[in-house]
């Protein structure tokens, strides 16, 4: 039997709600054990976890995160208990501080290798646009309002 096509999804600013814990990249220095510490706090973004449920009717899930690899516990307990389906989480390599978006184009590469992405959901404007040259199919998640300071972690620090 063939196995579903992938519907990839985002944490940050796309599943999750990470405007509670900025405040803690706005401080200097910037407190990202802080920050990635309260990720277990995230609301959910409702329409966000509405279309991973949608599409997970007839593909299979799949999750590409900047969060750092030490962060898999949270997040993976984080998904299950807001609902949502299990699949492959991709995460940061420890050290890795590259952009979002260069990082986060080749954790989706280890997934397309031996599978079809359907399509790749995220918020972050230049991933997206990366995303797009790299040849995915790419729905821009609009559904949170743009935080400036969580635009500068992605892609000036690397961090998320």
């Amino acid at each position: 039997m063939a196995r579903q096509p992938l519907a990839v999804f985002d944490l940050d600013g796309t599943l999750a709600d990470v405007r509670h814990r900025l405040h803690h990249l706005r401080r200097r220095p910037k407190d990202w054990d802080a920050f990635f510490r309260a990720a277990v706090d995230d609301p959910p973004l409702d329409e966000g976890v509405r279309l991973a449920l949608a599409r997970a009717e007839d593909h299979e899930l799949a999750y590409v995160t900047g969060r750092p690899e030490r962060c898999r516990r949270d997040t993976v307990e984080w998904l299950e208990r807001h609902g949502l389906p299990p699949g492959r989480l991709l995460m940061r390599a420890p050290g890795d501080y590259r952009p979002a978006r260069v990082a986060k184009p080749g954790l989706l590469r280890q997934v397309a290798r031996d599978r079809t992405v359907a399509v790749v959901v995220d918020d972050d404007h230049a991933v997206c646009d990366a995303y797009e040259s790299a040849g995915f199919t790419v729905l821009r998640a609009g559904w949170m309002a743009a935080a400036d300071t969580l635009q500068e972690a992605q892609e000036c620090e690397g961090r998320t």
